[in-house]
Order: structure tokens, then C-alpha cells, then sequence
């Protein structure tokens, strides 16, 4: 063969050795352009969830997802559409499901924003689906004229909506916002709820009057995986620093561990348990060798310990799993209490009612549930003690019952100690006990 066809020759290269480089350079190129416009092309040529909405409103005031059509029916939309034109307000209807991760992160108020930026900004009054199913958010701009927000979080406390579908709901926040008179029939709505509720924070107006769409797809996968790198990068640190962990490391769970617990699947929720639950068990051992004088503390960290272990051991399901982490939380209260010799002026605030997957609460408030007359005091996180006071729905944990996905304080009492105690809302004994004879067995036969 011959040098001048495959040999070295020259510096750089022989010319159809050059050429072919070159030519794959050129399609190496090419190729990183094409993953570049592509997806640019396909965001473009597809309108974004904010966009389909706000061409469907330009027609009708009136916005219904697929997934509620059975509830509010065509003709039921017409109607609605009707009711809202003889107001002569700016009022628009969106009814979608909102769930975590979608285009509008689960939150009302992301959809309000992002619908409004896409209609052009100015008045606007927009009735939408919350966060939980059966409740409504209200919003209006500019200020609070109408007192649109009242008169949509009224609705859900009315003793005649307590049966009421979907559509009769929104027919009724309607009504109320027309009415301009929201704010005193929340007052009497909620008046037999007792003292203590005060008067609302009026929620702050969205400040961005962009035309985002929830941060977009792209920026949430961006976001998503930025998630899981340090989720995985927090796994990694907790177990290298396991085996030198101290007597003087804090006992409290750190608000970490709920926030990567929060966006977990199962499976990882379900590891994160079982990461809590051997960390107990070395920080009672710590504290055993350290306080021995402080027995009862130390029992009742064990017996924490232990029933984490039994419902670790059974856990069915996310809320199963948050119990967990409601149990541990429980022992390393007793052993803070075994490392201190001063006294507390007050027991510690359990995980927050709603989902003990937000962490530790930070108030105790008063909520009524949809459709019920019983007022409950419990314990909830800072985001969703300031939903309430927004009259707002929060975010809960939801459990199965019946074959379907409902908040797990739904839940018969008699089929789940969770719902029977809040996760330690609703009941100022500890929850271990509980454990210890039997109630979380029952409940998962």
C-alpha cells in the first residue's frame, strides 16, 4: 500500500484521511445543532398548558380540563358562561387538576399568574381548583375590590355547598364574587368555628406579570435533575459521616431530610426511613452510655425506636412510611429531653398534620375540614399554617381508601392510627404506645 494513500506523509494527515475528519466534524456539528433547534422548534410549534388555556378563555370565560368534564358537563359550562357574562365583571373560570411536578408546580397561584401573563395582564378575577380536591382558590387584580378571594374561600366553608358537586361550587363563588360582599360571608361562615381564627392575611398579588409557564418543562427537568443529583449527593454524605457520628451532633431531624423526603418516590422514601431509624438507634446508644440517670427519656426514645422499626417493618405505602419519621422524630424529642437537665416550659410541636413529610411544625392553628362542622386544632408546618390563614387548602398526604387516593385523615379511624392521631396532632399522647398494642397491626390487617 501505498504511503501517499494511508501513511503518515505529511504533518496533519493524508488528504482523504483530512477529508473524512473533516466531513465528521461537520456532521458531529450538525448533529449538536439539530439537539439544540429541535427541541427549541418542537416548545414553538407546541403551545405551552398557560397558552392553551388562555386562547380557550379568549372564547369563553370558562376553562374545563378533561379530567372534570364529568363533573362540569358542556351544557353545565354554557350555563356557567352565562352567569358569569350578566355580571359583567372580569371573571374567568380554569378548572384543571393540579398535582406536584406539573407545568404549574401544583400551585393555584403559579396558574393564576401564568394565565394572566399569557391574556395580556389588567383585570382579571380568576376562580380556579386548589391543591385539594372539593376546594377553590379565588383571585383577583387588581386589588381586592370584588373581594374575589373571600367570596371563592367562603364557599367551601357554607353549610348548603357541604354536599354540593363541582359545578355548583364554582356557580356559587360566582354568585358571591358578583355579590361583592365575600368578606362577611366568610366571617359568618367560619364564625361557629370558635375563637382564635382571627382575621385573614390578605395574600400577597403575584409581583410578575411575565409569561412564564410554571418555569417551563425544560426548566423543570433542569431543576428535577439537580434535585436528584444533591439527593443522592446528601445519601452519600449521610452514610460516610454515620459511622462518626458524636454524642454532641443535634437530635432534631434535619429539615433536609423532609425536603429530599418530600419529592421522594416510595422507594426512596422508604430508604430515608430506614436511614432514620438505624440513626436513632445509634443516637439512643449514645445517649444510654451518656445520661444513664435519665431512664425514663431513654425508654421512651426506645420505645419510639422500636415501634419505627415495627411500622418500618409494615409499611405499605407513603403514609406508613411518614409515620416512620413521625416515630423517630418522637424518640429524638425524649432523648433531647434526656440530654438537658432544664426543664422545658413546653412539649415540642409534632411533624405537621398535613403531611409530616413537610417537616416540623411551627404553629398550632385551628382547620375545618371540607364538608364537616368539627373544628380541629392542629399542628402544622409554616406553608401550611399560612394556606389557612390565605383560606387557602394545604398540601396533604393522601392515603388509600376504597381503592382510591384520598387525604389520609380521611381515612377511617378505626383502618389507620395515622388518621386517628394526626401523626400527633390530635392526640397529646406520644404515638408509640399506640404502636406497642397493636393499633398500626389492626390497622394493616
Amino acid at each position: 500500500m501505498s504511503p501517499t494513500e494511508y501513511g503518515p506523509g505529511r504533518a496533519g494527515g493524508t488528504p482523504r484521511r483530512g477529508a473524512a475528519v473533516a466531513a465528521l466534524t461537520a456532521l458531529t456539528a450538525l448533529a449538536a445543532l439539530l439537539l439544540v433547534l429541535l427541541p427549541t422548534a418542537a416548545a414553538q410549534a407546541a403551545p405551552s398548558p398557560g397558552e392553551r388555556i388562555a386562547d380557550r378563555l379568549r372564547d369563553s370565560p370558562v376553562y374545563v380540563h378533561d379530567a372534570y368534564t364529568g363533573a362540569v358537563d358542556k351544557a353545565r359550562q354554557r350555563a356557567l358562561a352565562a352567569r358569569i357574562e350578566e355580571t359583567g365583571l372580569p371573571v374567568k373560570v380554569v378548572l384543571v387538576p393540579l398535582a406536584k411536578g406539573d407545568d404549574f408546580a401544583g400551585d393555584p397561584g403559579t396558574l393564576a399568574e401564568v394565565v394572566r401573563g399569557r391574556l395580556g395582564g389588567g383585570d382579571l378575577i380568576l376562580v380556579t381548583t386548589s391543591e385539594q380536591a372539593d376546594w377553590l382558590a379565588g383571585f383577583e387584580w387588581p386589588g381586592d375590590a370584588h373581594q374575589a378571594r373571600d367570596a371563592v374561600g367562603a364557599v367551601g366553608h357554607l353549610d348548603e355547598m357541604r354536599d354540593a358537586g363541582l359545578a355548583a361550587r364554582v356557580e356559587k363563588a360566582v354568585d358571591l364574587i358578583a355579590a361583592g360582599n365575600g368578606t362577611e360571608v366568610y366571617d359568618e361562615a367560619v364564625a361557629d368555628l370558635g375563637a382564635g381564627t382571627g382575621p385573614a392575611e390578605k395574600a400577597d398579588e403575584p409581583e410578575q406579570e411575565g409569561d412564564e409557564d410554571g418555569g417551563g418543562s425544560a426548566l423543570l427537568l433542569i431543576l428535577g435533575a439537580v434535585a436528584v443529583a444533591l439527593v443522592v449527593a446528601a445519601g452519600v454524605l449521610l452514610r460516610r459521616r454515620r459511622g462518626s457520628r458524636t454524642a454532641a451532633a443535634p437530635f432534631a431531624t434535619p429539615q433536609a431530610v423532609f425536603a429530599a423526603a418530600r419529592a421522594a418516590d416510595e422507594a426512596e422514601l422508604r430508604r430515608r426511613a430506614e436511614e432514620e431509624v438505624v440513626a436513632l438507634g445509634e443516637a439512643v446508644r449514645e445517649v444510654e452510655a451518656g445520661a444513664p440517670d435519665r431512664a425514663a427519656h431513654l425508654h421512651a426514645a426506645l420505645d419510639a425506636y422500636a415501634a419505627a422499626g415495627t411500622v418500618l417493618d409494615g409499611a405499605r405505602g407513603r403514609a406508613d412510611l411518614a409515620g416512620v419519621l413521625a416515630l423517630v422524630a418522637e424518640g429524638r424529642d425524649a432523648l433531647e429531653a434526656a440530654r438537658t437537665t432544664r426543664p422545658r416550659r413546653s412539649a415540642p410541636l409534632p411533624l405537621c398534620f398535613f403531611s409530616p413529610l413537610h417537616g416540623r411544625a411551627a404553629h398550632r392553628t385551628r382547620w375545618r375540614p371540607m364538608g364537616s362542622r368539627r373544628q380541629l386544632h392542629v399542628a402544622a408546618c409554616g406553608t401550611c399554617a399560612k394556606a389557612i390563614r390565605e383560606r387557602r387548602a394545604p398540601e396533604v398526604l393522601t392515603d388509600t381508601a376504597a381503592g382510591r387516593e384520598v387525604p389520609y385523615f380521611e381515612v377511617p379511624a378505626e383502618s389507620s392510627v395515622w388518621a386517628a392521631t394526626g401523626y400527633g396532632s390530635l392526640t397529646r399522647d406520644p404515638l408509640a404506645p399506640r404502636i406497642a398494642r397493636g393499633d398500626f397491626t389492626r390497622s394493616r390487617d
